[in-house]
């Protein structure tokens, strides 16, 4: 599904180098999640934005289904990846309606955006909606700027996964989120990627996020991944487990800037219907 062979990445600025991924390879079978983790200035967003195409590697190649996208441009490899940043307001067009960004969404593949949308697409959104239990069905006209954090982030999920990409592409995405909040859009994700069987990659802080959430685990660290688990070693690891295996790498809890699982969604956005 996705293959990275020989990655490496240098920036320059001014007289300073600075080379973010080192040689790195990394293959992901279909409907894996793999939950990434890394010391600060890691690598780890870059090589998001590596496989999005808004960053093109100095060195390697990047292949999906076989094919290879290395020197393809971010807005024809936007076709076949899904992406949600940690900022809710980026992944949203502010001004206009939830019902307009969801046609947008579909506007991704190629699709058509028509002045009015018709009944039968409005009644799907709506729907689809529903499904998030937050309310915002019934706000289908109402302009994404008037949205929460939360419920912004939310429509981002749904959008990103409306039409099932081959790639979803998680960047610290409830990072900006309190924890009710938070916990919701893990569900949610959760809920959308197991359904549709979607190959995720998803950066966190959040050491017990990366161990509950997908089936694979990469640790990075200088441009490298230094350790991998999965399967019953994941479910097994613990946040203690991962810190030794970074200590031995001499790498501080500073630099890991480590968070908290969000507590439940029990207290997430509950709007009047």
């Amino acid at each position: 599904m996705l293959n990275l062979e020989r990655i490496s990445k240098t920036f320059h600025a001014g007289a300073d180098r600075v080379l973010a991924l080192r040689n790195l390879d990394l293959f992901l079978v279909e409907s894996d999640f793999l939950t990434i983790i890394g010391s600060n200035g890691a690598g780890k967003s870059t090589l998001l934005n590596l496989i999005a195409g808004t960053v093109l590697p100095t060195t390697g190649c990047v292949l999906i289904d076989d094919v290879d996208v290395t020197s393809m441009p971010a807005y024809r490899r936007a076709r076949m990846i899904g992406r949600i940043v940690q900022d809710p307001l980026a992944g949203t067009a502010p001004e206009m309606s939830v019902a307009e960004n969801l046609a947008l969404a579909i506007k991704r593949v190629g699709r058509g955006l028509r002045p009015a949308l018709p009944r039968k697409l409005r009644t799907r959104f709506r729907d689809q909606l529903a499904a998030l239990e937050i309310g915002l069905e019934s706000r289908l006209n109402a302009p994404v700027s008037l949205l929460s954090g939360g419920e912004r982030q939310a429509l981002a999920v749904l959008m990103a996964t409306l039409v099932e990409p081959k790639l979803l592409l998680l960047d610290e995405h409830t990072a900006a989120l309190d924890p009710a909040n938070a916990a919701m859009i893990v569900r949610l994700t959760e809920s959308f990627v197991c359904e549709a069987g979607l190959t995720t990659l998803m950066v966190t802080h959040n050491m017990e996020q990366a161990i509950a959430v997908g089936n694979r685990l990469i640790m990075m660290h200088k441009g490298e991944i230094i350790h991998e688990v999965q399967g019953h070693e994941k479910q097994r690891a613990s946040v203690e487990d991962l810190v030794d295996l970074f200590a031995r790498r001499h790498v501080v809890d500073d630099e890991l800037l480590l968070e908290r699982m969000p507590e439940p969604a029990t207290e997430a956005i509950k709007l009047p219907l």
